[in-house]
């Protein structure tokens, strides 16, 4: 279990906090990821319209909220919907069969319909016990493939909703198997990947029965709407916080080709699901981190943020390679090597998402930015030199706040390099100058001012940069126009000690007594 703890991987910062953050926002990024999904209109739950053979395609889609009336005209055919369930099921005459699958599919129907379907009421009608007895071993497939497609739905509802489909997990389960025809396991994969979206413990439920293994083996296959379906349903099972099942699929024969080959070749939805997988496991497992850092996963992200213009697909493909880079030494160290092509590359890939309008895109490029600077002097002298800077500093003017921090991480880390052992990081007067003389220390005045600890920390360990790098003494100067004194004086009586101590410090060092803050 140790290969999965998540341990501090960067170095030499300014201070300690710019990068040894990095792998906790790291587990913080695969934490939050689900709301972040639903804001890249990829939802972590969803609900099925359209069947997995997309041979029927009758199902209206209201395009606005129903009305109280036409609403309880819904529940009250899914009501008949589900006693006429119950009359089939107990049925043993000639045609039961056909019968059984005509009463699914007008339930099925009426569970796909508006924005808010019957789900209670079939609930509340008796439905679940129903539909679980639907899914016996031998059933016919479009019993399967109905029955399937009802829990779908249902467990794309309310967080109670989901859970009542706990009996019918096994046989969703059983049915990924090879022995079940493609729309059935696709259909099922469906329904547990609403499952496994909802909360952990339902995930450890899914992965205590089996369900990891099934799931993998359905993105081998080259392409295919059920590859996509399991993909995604994967990335809803393995998004932890435990990273045992992130560790145990990278583990599994033919998972790590399948994974490169779908970021390469496949379109881009299914590269997006793929991706998101990537994600989970960069984020969570240290065992997956090394074993992806060590394969051509990192070009692949490259030549996908370079090509491609998706905001749906470079999110996580973002999100991957700033895992891998904050993840894994191995990376900056023999993969990003300062004057190969691939880092140059990398360079320019992140530019572009700093220029783009996504305000998820700037400030991802400028997390993974900020990761690469903590490395060599020579990783940071290649990022100096290139596009990103100017960009940065105009960021870090204009930007929302939580882009400004990140970028504060990356001007941060261009100015010092690695530390001799004394603790305090050695300065690189050269980019701190240029960087001061492009406008940055207002920047991080404003991050002093702020009620973000973090930020204000940060802000501060910039300043004393400047008080005590610039030549010919011109820091202290340069703060004070900036109105840094009078930023760092509304520590006098802050709360947090650390910071109110880093303050009255650089103000008594370099502005003498009458500026003291009281300790």
């Amino acid at each position: 279990m140790a290969d999965e703890a998540l341990t501090p991987q960067k170095r030499d910062p300014i201070k300690s906090s710019v990068g040894n953050v990095a792998v906790q926002r790291r587990r913080q990024h695969a934490v939050t990821v689900g709301k972040e999904r639903r804001e890249a209109l990829v939802r972590t739950k969803r609900l099925c319209r359209v069947g997995v053979n997309f041979d029927d395609v009758d199902v209206p889609v209201d395009g606005e909220m129903m009305i109280d009336e036409e609403q309880s005209i819904l529940e009250a055919q899914t009501l008949k919907a589900v006693e006429e369930l119950k009359l089939a099921i107990a049925y043993q005459g000639k045609g039961a069969t056909q019968k059984r699958v005509s009463v699914l599919r007008e339930l099925r129907r009426l569970l796909s319909r508006s924005e808010f379907p019957p789900v209670e009421a079939a609930l509340e009608a008796g439905s679940m016990p129903l539909l679980v007895q639907c899914l016996s071993f031998g059933s016919p497939d479009e019993q399967l493939l109905e029955a399937s497609w009802c829990l779908t739905n249902i467990a794309a509802g309310k967080p109670e909703e989901t859970k009542a489909l706990l009996p019918a997990l096994p046989l969703l389960t059983g049915h990924l198997g090879e022995k079940s025809s493609i729309p059935v396991a696709e259909q099922c994969a469906w329904a547990l990947g609403n499952v496994a979206g909802e909360e952990e413990e339902l995930r450890n439920v899914l992965l205590s029965q089996g369900a990891l293994l099934p799931l993998a083996r359905m993105i081998l296959p080259n392409k295919g709407s059920t590859v996509r379906t399991a993909a995604w349903a994967l990335s809803n099972l393995i998004k932890g916080p435990d990273p045992k099942a992130a560790t145990d699929l990278i583990r599994i024969d033919g998972v790590l080709d399948a994974i490169l080959r779908h970021l390469k070749r496949a379109d881009e939805e299914l590269a997006t699901e793929v991706a998101w997988v990537v994600v989970y496991l960069t984020a969570l497992s240290n065992a997956a981190t090394s074993v992806l850092a060590r394969s051509d996963l990192l070009q692949i992200l490259v030549e996908r943020l370079a090509s491609s213009n998706s905001y749906q697909l470079l999110i996580p493909v973002l999100r991957s390679l700033g895992n891998l880079v904050a993840g894994d030494s191995y990376v900056i160290n023999n993969v990003l090597v300062a004057g190969l092509e691939i880092t140059v590359n990398v360079i320019q890939a992140l530019v572009k998402c700093l220029r783009s309008e996504h305000r998820v895109l700037k400030k991802e490029a400028s997390w993974v930015l900020s990761n690469i600077a903590a490395g060599s002097f020579e990783h940071k002298k290649l990022i100096q030199s290139s596009e990103a800077v100017p960009l940065l500093l105009r960021l870090l003017s204009t930007a929302p706040f939580d882009i400004r921090k990140e970028v504060a991480y990356v001007i941060g880390n261009l100015c010092v390099a690695p530390s001799d052992g004394s603790g305090r990081p050695n300065l690189i007067v050269e980019h701190l100058v240029a960087l001061v003389g492009g406008g940055c220390l207002a920047g991080f005045v404003d991050l002093v001012r702020s009620a973000d600890i973090e930020a204000a920390r940060l802000g501060l360990q910039f300043i004393e940069l400047v008080l005590r790098g610039m030549p010919n003494g011109e820091g202290p100067k340069l703060v004070e126009g900036e109105d840094g004194i009078d930023a760092m004086e509304r520590f006098q009586f802050h709360e947090n000690d650390e910071l109110r101590s880093m303050a009255n410090e650089l103000v008594d060092k370099y502005f003498g007594e009458d500026y003291g803050i009281e300790a």
